[in-house]
């Protein structure tokens, strides 16, 4: 089992800054992937950002050029630093870590924290 706690979400006006973390406990050694997802108000969940074991990452268009994701392995926490942020951000940000064997894999999830950007 792995567990995921989140922190780092607030209110914030345009323009400014947030970073959320993501602490990861227990078989943390079978994640591939981490990474954020998104909901905001009435709508799906969307995919923000995801880096690999490797280190190699992926980011939305929608967040490209303004958040950064990053991981500290020894402290086994990942990172997602918001710049630039938009009323359009505010959401429930959510991490997750994967769990990939082959072709099946397996989310984690974390409780979620709000992120809310005013205008």
């Amino acid at each position: 089992q792995v567990q995921l706690v989140e922190s780092g979400g607030g209110l914030v006006q345009a323009g400014g800054s947030l970073r959320l973390s993501c602490a990861a406990s227990g078989s943390i050694f079978s994640i591939n992937i981490m990474g954020w997802y998104r909901q905001p108000p009435g709508k799906q969940r969307e995919l923000v950002a995801h880096i690999t074991s490797d280190g190699s990452t992926n980011y939305s268009d929608s967040v490209k050029g303004r958040f950064t994701i990053s991981r500290d392995n020894a402290k086994n926490t990942v990172y997602l630093q918001m710049n630039s942020l938009k009323p359009e951000d505010t959401a429930v940000y959510y991490c997750y870590g994967r769990r990939r064997t082959g072709p099946n894999f397996y989310d984690y999830w974390g409780q979620g924290t709000q992120v809310t950007v005013s205008s």
